[in-house]
């Protein structure tokens, strides 16, 4: 069934490219392809292939409408590279995005599903460029656990709202620029969260309509060589988080990145409802080679002191090996410290198109 839809959307989306060229300005599809070997330290863990970036096919285009206005759209697909399969097996289609809007003076307005104006201006300020690889920080200690999209259905992205506007104001002054997400309150077919109820009445049950209305709002200031941002978030279950970061660029070569971020669940959880995290970073340009380091803490609440409630720590370093101008070679190296540790280790290869 998923292949059929996948077929199906290619071959729409093509139909629509050729049959309505002469109106676009530009209609582009655009992809990546990235896979790996990879072996995690522990029992029952054979080494695997698997990524290091999300794989996406995508669909972007722009139609010049005149007197500086703007019409544009942008689909993306994620896949597994392994299998072929959507990615995760459970997630929509345009799991990456699916948006429409206008772009002009006043700035860019879209509405659809895409990442929250938080998600998406966090990535530039950390090592691995906001990439999902287990030697990365975003999904996890950059985000202090944080999840954007709580009441969304099993297995989906947790950085994303759907059912969205999205507007994004020019460069104002060539410096400043401000992001905002509003997402709207209606349900999304997510599982029953037992959150502040109990089994048999959860706080949030299956299909719940959103206890608020979600909302991300980011603002960055970049000029030669820094740049900083601020962001603050509240998710459907009125969870909020804030962060700041920014980069600094001592010599051309070399980045230094820092954030630190605090969420609040005290609307949704008992005890121990603050988690805060922090992440330092680098980026170092090497002749065709990227090396990447980091380091990062989460820390939650542990008002008991219970065992299974611990500080995580993470060491990473990693190198790119760009072949090309669209190819890359790669390898990461990561030690994570919760409750457990693990070491990790992979090598593999990117590549855009």
């Amino acid at each position: 069934m998923k292949k059929s839809l996948v077929a199906l959307a290619l071959t729409g989306a093509l139909a629509g490219t050729s049959c309505g060229v002469h109106a676009q300005s530009s209609v582009s599809i655009y992809g990546t392809l990235d896979a790996g070997i990879a072996n995690r330290s522990g029992p029952n863990t054979p080494t695997v292939v698997g990524k290091r970036d999300n794989n996406k096919l995508g669909f972007r285009g722009v139609e010049d409408l005149g007197s500086g206005l703007k019409a544009l759209f942008q689909l993306e697909i994620r896949y597994e590279p392994d299998t072929g399969t959507i990615e995760s097996n459970s997630r929509p289609l345009f799991q990456g995005q699916s948006r429409v809007g206008l772009q002009g003076d006043f700035g860019t307005v879209r509405l659809g599903r895409g990442l929250t104006a938080f998600q998406e201006t966090s990535t530039a300020y950390e090592p691995w460029s906001g990439m999902p690889a287990v030697a990365g920080y975003q999904t996890d200690l950059q985000v202090a656990g944080y999840t954007s999209d709580p009441l969304s259905p099993a297995g989906n992205s947790l950085n994303r709202f759907s059912n969205a506007v999205f507007y994004n104001t020019p460069l104002i002054a060539g410096i400043f620029q401000l992001n905002v997400t509003v997402a709207s309150k209606e349900a999304n077919n997510n599982p029953a969260i037992i959150g502040r109820g109990t089994a048999l009445a959860p706080q949030f049950p299956a299909n719940s309509q959103a206890a608020v209305v979600p909302y991300s709002v980011s603002a960055t200031a970049t000029q030669g060589k820094f740049s900083a941002y601020a962001a603050y978030e509240r998710n459907a279950v009125d969870t909020t988080l804030w962060s700041v970061g920014g980069w600094f660029k001592p010599i051309e070569p070399l980045k230094l990145m820092a954030t630190y971020q605090k969420q609040d669940q005290q609307e949704s959880v008992f005890i121990n409802p603050e988690t805060k995290g922090w992440v330092l970073g680098a980026n170092y340009t090497l002749g065709a080679g990227l090396i990447r380091a980091g380091y990062g803490q989460k820390r939650p609440d542990n008002q008991f002191n219970d065992p299974g409630i611990a500080k995580t720590r993470q060491y990473s370093v990693g190198y790119d090996y760009n072949l090309s101008p669209r190819t890359y070679l790669y390898a990461d190296a990561t030690r994570k410290k919760a409750v457990t540790a693990f070491n990790f280790v992979s090598v593999g290869i990117h590549h855009n198109f």
